[in-house]
């Protein structure tokens, strides 16, 4: 089972050391076949390993879950910030971070389906708050930058998150090669479905009609 912190979210709770073998079995369960089949004893079956011995390391299957969703998410972070210049300006670095995740989803489209189960899952709530109170995160870090803030919507951060990189996600999902440029095209409309709209400079009308000479 779970413990709560004092804070009031979940926290996973282990029962020894867990190995990678575990999560990364249930994550692919999960994303081909649901939740419905991916029993603790599926699990084992699927990392080669007696059955039972995931209770060895996870207190309940909802300890795995979360946290094979927690890996994932932290994984993304980190491929999302690769390489990423801090002194590009806020589109850029959005941009920078969507092609990322897409990139890192895509060279394995099984973590994104399995955060597509999740986040349609009962579990969902949970692993967001979860997610958002990690510290170091390092697209958080990003989200929070003035520059940044100051282009954004006012959205909750969930509905921001699905809004600009829930379509990465959900086509790195699909498994299918896209074109760059449909990608680029793409990224942009996530830029846009998320941040303030720019501001129209329009000529000032002097309310004088002109007229045209007749010779």
């Amino acid at each position: 089972m779970s413990e709560r912190r004092q804070d009031g979210i979940l926290a996973v709770r282990y029962r020894s050391r867990p190995r990678p073998s575990d999560r990364v079995a249930l994550r692919r369960l999960v994303a081909r076949n649901g939740f419905h089949g991916a029993s603790m004893s599926a699990v084992a079956a699927e990392a080669g390993v007696a059955a039972g011995t995931a209770y060895v390391h996870y207190a309940s299957k909802d300890d795995l879950v979360l946290a094979a969703y927690l890996e994932v998410k932290r994984e993304l972070g980190t491929a999302a910030v690769a390489d990423l210049d801090p002194t590009a300006a806020a589109e850029a670095r959005f941009l920078h971070m969507w092609h990322r995740i897409h990139r890192h989803l895509a060279a394995d489209p099984d973590r994104a389906r399995f955060l597509i189960q999740v986040n349609g899952s009962p579990y969902a709530r949970t692993a967001h708050e979860m997610a958002m109170a990690t510290d170091g995160d390092p697209m958080m870090a990003e989200a929070a930058k003035p520059d940044m803030t100051s282009k954004l919507v006012s959205l909750p951060p969930e509905v921001l998150y699905d809004l600009g990189f829930g379509p990465a996600v959900r086509l790195a999902a699909e498994g299918k090669r896209v074109p760059t440029s449909v990608l680029n095209t793409l990224a942009q409309a996530c830029w846009r479905a998320i941040t303030k709209p720019e501001a129209v400079v329009r000529p000032r009308s002097t309310g004088r009609r002109r007229t045209a000479r007749v010779r």
